[in-house]
């Protein structure tokens, strides 16, 4: 895959190195009170201090003590200063460096309400530093004005020269328009800027060079919202549906000097042509405030003046027809928004955002100003936030060192606008610190000096001799001729008297010479009045070129107005394709947000979804555990129960029958045999097990009888060391069993079957054993538990004893039951096998080998 470089930005113009450096010029100027009455914060203290008090109200030190603050400034400006002495010290040297081709940057910084405005613009009879800056330059100049269009701007921040032809078809258009009046005397002029200035306080520009020729042009433009917007721009008005103003874009020129692309620039020939531009400007303005319901205090309104300036030929006639050494100067006075938080606005919705907007621009100059001086005075190499703002991008030159930046503080003295008035001077104090390169001066071209003046003397001199001889100055050139043919004076006589005649000779030699002079003075004349033929044919030739000119400017225009109006849908296309590529940015960046937002959500609720899962699990198992224990305690505590109530009742019953034996042992002694005496009559009534009975006859070998729960798997059998030995012929057998005195976890890990075997006394006091069986498995602790499944019951009597069955065919005398007795040897001798299937015994009989459950 073949890949393209891109094209290597065209290096800037090497600049002649200056290593001198002057500081940014900053003064300061106060405003007077609105009341007499109104408490004041601000303190003139010489004529480059001021100092700052804290209101009433306004503690600024922890003791309670009010904080006063100096801050100094190159110059400071009371209540009393005219407008006269502010321009004499501030906007005068920026206006004597334009002429001597040097740029400046003026501009005025200040809270809402401070003067800045007045400072920059004035009122009738006290003009501010624009008008008086326009003044002095026209005053200047006025003498060496080119005529109109022989400088023509070429839309990329520079000027080209037109010929004489060119100039002069494009003024007979101009005056050919209804439009436009003819001369900019028979004007009429708003009586805001008519008497701006008075004719005493005019001033003067010194060293002026006169072998060169001027122009002026001025713009205005408005920074309002971060968008730029031409108040010079002649859009059509539609009062039904007005259409909102086209913001414009800067670029840089080919001297890497930034510049507002398709600004109009409007040649200016006097003081009031420059006044009646800058009210037009001012009008539409207000108009556009209006429209879109906005203060004209929250944009910034830049005025500039661009002066242009060219050479004379070598006859000192003509202006030099060379791009190379047109000199374009340019003066920037800009009146910056108000600097005040925006919780003083009082702005909601789309105006609280326009003046965030605003605060965000002054903001960005005073992080340009913070990052200069921090280079400048740290030695770092920080890159100055420049773009972020179009204010600070489009001066951005001057602080590399194109001009002269000086800036005017504004402060109004009362004491609301303590705090605002505060940072305004910290700003200020910060500004001094910042160094801008000097401006070095410009080549000039290297023709003699006085061209001018000589040519103006010799036009004077034929002009007086031409008059003197009676002849018309504007005549035909042949009765000039013959007017100095006839002036010839006559030739004396020739005639020679004599050889020693000394006076007839030097009289005609004289004669000679005045008539040589004459010759000369004669030639000179032919070949002026031969110039003045050529032109004369030249304008003969225009005028029959004219009608043909016609058809071409008419083609022009209409090729000019489509070009125009295909530069104006390519600029709205451009604008529009700018705000859509915006849109995009914003889109595609809320996309990412959103993207990893919801991505960070899914895994925070997949986290979440596998805590909860877990979280069941192990309160499921929890429940699981704690039920299982609950039903084993009540089982347990149930069948303790029952076991108490059994005994009480056992209890109750021997009492009752002992009762009746004795009751009823004179009835049965003839009856019933007696019963032979056994061994455990001999010992105490409570006792835990009775000894089989002896055997009488011979022994018998034991035979062991099988368990229901043998067969082939391994068994645990749980005989606890408690359990007394009842040496009966049948034994419970139970193969391939590990016997265990207590149940262990080792033990049921090797086995799947339990066998438990419980001894306990009966109702009729004989032992009775209980095998109680169940399975083992494995729980998810990793641990064993059983659960009983059978009981098994072995059941010793002694046939001898009475038997406690009653019989229900044997009645007493009165219609009572009798105690029957035993029937047969059979009965007496046979051993009870009962056995119950799935029975619960409850926590009692369970026993459980679970380890300790472990935190997860």
């Amino acid at each position: 895959m073949k890949t393209t470089g891109k094209t290597p930005r065209r290096p800037p113009p090497k600049k002649p190195s200056n290593n001198q450096k002057d500081p940014v010029g900053v003064y300061c100027r106060a405003r007077p009170l609105g009341e007499e009455d109104e408490e004041c914060c601000i303190e003139v203290i010489s004529n480059t201090t001021i100092q700052l008090h804290a209101p009433d109200g306004l503690k600024a030190n922890r003791n309670g003590e009010f904080k006063e603050t100096q801050y100094s400034f190159k110059k400071v400006f009371g209540i009393k200063t005219t407008q006269m002495e502010l321009f004499e010290d501030v906007a005068k040297p920026l206006v004597e460096d334009l002429i001597h081709c040097k740029n400046g940057l003026l501009f005025t910084y200040g809270v809402t309400g401070s003067g800045k405005t007045y400072t920059m613009t004035g009122s009738p009879g006290q003009g501010g530093l624009l008008p008086r800056s326009l003044d002095m330059i026209f005053n200047s100049i006025s003498p060496y004005q080119a005529k109109r269009y022989v400088f023509k701007p070429d839309d990329k921040n520079g000027m080209e020269v037109q010929n004489q032809v060119d100039a002069l078809l494009d003024r007979q258009k101009r005056e050919s328009q209804t439009s436009v009046p003819k001369t900019p005397t028979t004007r009429r002029f708003d009586p805001e800027f008519a008497d701006m200035i008075s004719p005493e306080e005019a001033c003067k520009a010194s060293g002026v060079d006169e072998d060169s020729s001027y122009s002026v042009f001025v713009s205005y433009i408005e920074i309002y919202n971060n968008y730029i917007y031409d108040l010079l721009e002649e859009t059509p008005f539609d009062p039904i549906k007005p259409k909102p103003p086209q913001s414009k874009i800067l670029r840089e020129d080919q001297n890497h000097n930034m510049y507002v692309a398709g600004c109009t620039e409007v040649e200016v020939k006097s003081t009031e042509e420059a006044f009646e531009v800058f009210w037009r400007g001012q009008k539409k303005r207000r108009i556009a405030n209006t429209q879109l319901n906005r203060e004209s205090s929250r944009s910034h309104s830049v005025f500039i003046i661009k002066l242009a300036q060219a050479p004379l030929d070598a006859d000192g006639d003509n202006v030099l027809q060379d791009k190379s050494q047109v000199n374009v100067s340019q003066l920037c006075l800009v009146d910056l928004a108000g600097s005040e938080r925006t919780s003083r606005t009082r702005a909601e919705g789309s105006r609280l955002r326009e003046a965030g907007n605003i605060n965000q621009s002054l903001m960005t100059l005073r992080t340009c100003i913070e990052v200069l001086r921090e280079n400048q005075m740290c030695g770092t190499n920080k890159m100055v936030p420049y773009r972020d703002s179009k204010v600070t991008h489009l001066f951005k030159n001057y602080f590399d060192g194109e001009g002269k930046v000086r800036m005017v503080v504004c402060v109004n003295p009362k004491a609301d606008d303590y705090e605002e008035t505060l940072l305004v001077m910290r700003f200020a104090e910060m500004t001094q610190e910042v160094e801008v390169a000097r401006p070095v001066d410009r080549p000039i071209c290297g023709f003699a000096a006085g061209r001018r003046q000589r040519n103006q003397a010799f036009k004077e001199e034929l002009t007086r001799r031409l008059e003197d001889r009676g002849g018309p100055v504007d005549g035909d050139s042949p009765t000039v001729l013959n007017q100095l043919l006839q002036s010839f004076p006559p030739l004396p006589p020739c005639e020679i008297s004599g050889p020693n005649d000394n006076v007839t000779l030097p009289r005609l030699i004289e004669a000679l010479e005045k008539r040589h002079k004459v010759r000369q003075m004669m030639v000179e004349e032919y070949n002026k009045t031969e110039q003045d033929s050529n032109l004369l044919s030249k304008e003969n030739f225009i005028q029959e070129q004219r009608g043909r000119l016609g058809e071409k400017d008419k083609m022009i225009q209409n090729q000019k107005n489509e070009i125009d109006r295909l530069e104006k849908k390519s600029k709205m296309l451009e604008y529009k394709i700018d705000i859509l590529q915006k849109t995009t940015n914003i889109y595609e960046e809320d996309k990412r947000s959103l993207q990893q937002e919801l991505e960070s959500r899914e895994q925070r609720l997949q986290r979440e979804m596998s805590e909860k899962r877990r979280m069941e699990s192990r309160m499921q198992g929890i429940v699981t555990d704690a039920k299982l224990k609950w039903e084993k305690e009540c089982e347990r505590r149930v069948n303790a129960k029952q076991l108490e109530m059994q005994n009480k009742l056992w209890v109750k019953d021997e009492k009752l029958k002992q009762l009746k034996a004795i009751v009823t042992e004179g009835k049965t002694e003839n009856q019933q045999p007696k019963r032979p005496s056994r061994e455990k009559d001999k010992v105490p009534a409570k006792r835990s097990a009775s000894p089989s009975p002896v055997p009488t006859g011979p022994p018998v070998r034991p035979l062991h009888r099988r368990s229901h729960s043998a067969g082939g798997e391994r068994w645990v059998d749980h005989k606890p060391t408690t359990n007394v030995d009842l040496d009966t012929v049948l034994q419970p057998n139970i193969p391939n069993a590990i016997k265990v005195n207590a149940p262990n976890e080792k033990a049921l890990s090797k086995c799947d079957k339990y066998v438990l075997t419980h001894q306990e006394v009966a109702s009729d006091g004989e032992i009775q054993t209980k095998l109680i069986k169940g399975e083992v498995f494995k729980t998810r602790g990793g641990g064993q538990a059983v659960q009983f499944t059978d009981i098994e019951t072995l059941k010793q009597e002694n046939p001898l004893a009475a038997s406690r069955k009653r019989r229900s065919s044997e009645t007493g005398p009165d219609g009572e039951p009798m105690e029957g007795n035993w029937t047969d040897v059979e009965t007496r001798c046979s051993v009870a096998l009962e056995m119950r299937a799935g029975s619960n015994l409850g926590p009692g009989y369970q026993h459980h080998g679970y380890p300790k459950r472990r935190k997860p």
